[in-house]
């Protein structure tokens, strides 16, 4: 069945069940007030809030698509696979992102019993900046850091005290991008590497391994996003008119928790319906 869209469209965005700063809810209301009238709720490895999001869209008249940013990992980089519109009960995915957020939890603890011996910070700190849904994470520990007064806000957080060179980082679980990608295919999702152009640490994956991921059924790229390199989003438009792949922009929206605005960046009606088209797990929410 085809689908219709009308007006920009943001497929990257997060409520408080991840790692953002507001309910599901809200972040709707956010992307609408900033002109967006189609948008992907993306939390980090889970789906809890997709019904309140579905909700809140309807209520505004715009279409929601259901999403999530799955956690993965290539050597040293950390990718982050976005998947649309997959069956959210798909035994695989839920047992693998289970794992991932069951190891994130023990992570954070030990970062934070590391922290603690040299700040006053404790677990409970922590807690305080979580909601009941959340997975806790190093965004949690950033947002404890500023309410001890430690920092000034999660950008002096990450860039000092939770950067690797301080000595408090601690690895997590996380698949392989291949096994991502084939785990949102399996579940008749269309997956789209999360900004993967980044500079530093995490730069863009080898374009041979990223021919890999395609030909194991990657959708397409997140290419227009702050956070990727001029030179990498050449490179990455380049691949995807080689292999005809679906091409997105987004904001990456996490509330008060990163400077990224709803609709800085979008995706083209056409983009969204050729990923609409291609999913077979679920399906985009009307009003």
């Amino acid at each position: 069945m085809a689908y219709l869209f009308s007006g920009p469209a943001d497929l990257h965005l997060h409520s408080n069940h991840s790692d953002g700063t507001e309910t599901p809810a809200e972040v709707m209301r956010q992307a609408h007030a900033h002109g967006v009238r189609t948008m992907a709720l993306t939390d980090h490895d889970r789906t809890t809030g997709w019904d309140e999001a579905g909700a809140a869209a309807a209520r505004l008249g715009v279409t929601f698509l259901p999403g999530m940013e799955l956690s993965a990992k290539h050597e040293w980089r950390s990718v982050h696979v976005l998947g649309y519109l997959f069956d959210p009960g798909d035994a695989a995915l839920v047992a693998e992102t289970d794992r991932i957020r069951g190891d994130r939890i023990g992570r954070a603890e030990r970062i934070v019993r590391s922290i603690g011996r040299d700040y006053d910070l404790s677990w409970d700190d922590v807690l305080a900046q979580t909601t009941a849904d959340a997975t806790v994470g190093r965004p949690h520990i950033a947002d404890a850091l500023i309410a001890r007064g430690i920092v000034r806000d999660r950008t002096e957080a990450f860039d000092g005290i939770l950067h690797p060179r301080e000595g408090y980082y601690e690895p997590h679980y996380a698949p392989d991008p291949l096994t991502a990608v084939r785990l949102i295919a399996d579940a008749g999702g269309v997956s789209v590497i999360a900004h993967p152009a980044t500079a530093g640490r995490d730069r863009m994956m080898p374009v041979a391994f990223i021919e890999q991921l395609i030909a194991a059924g990657l959708g397409g790229f997140e290419i227009d996003h702050r956070e990727n390199t001029e030179s990498g989003k050449r490179a990455l438009r380049e691949l995807a008119r080689k292999h005809d792949l679906i091409v997105t922009g987004s904001s990456d929206y996490h509330g008060a928790g990163k400077p990224n605005r709803p609709g800085e960046n979008t995706t083209s009606e056409e983009m969204v319906a050729r990923i609409t088209e291609r999913a077979t797990g679920s399906a985009p929410r009307y009003a």
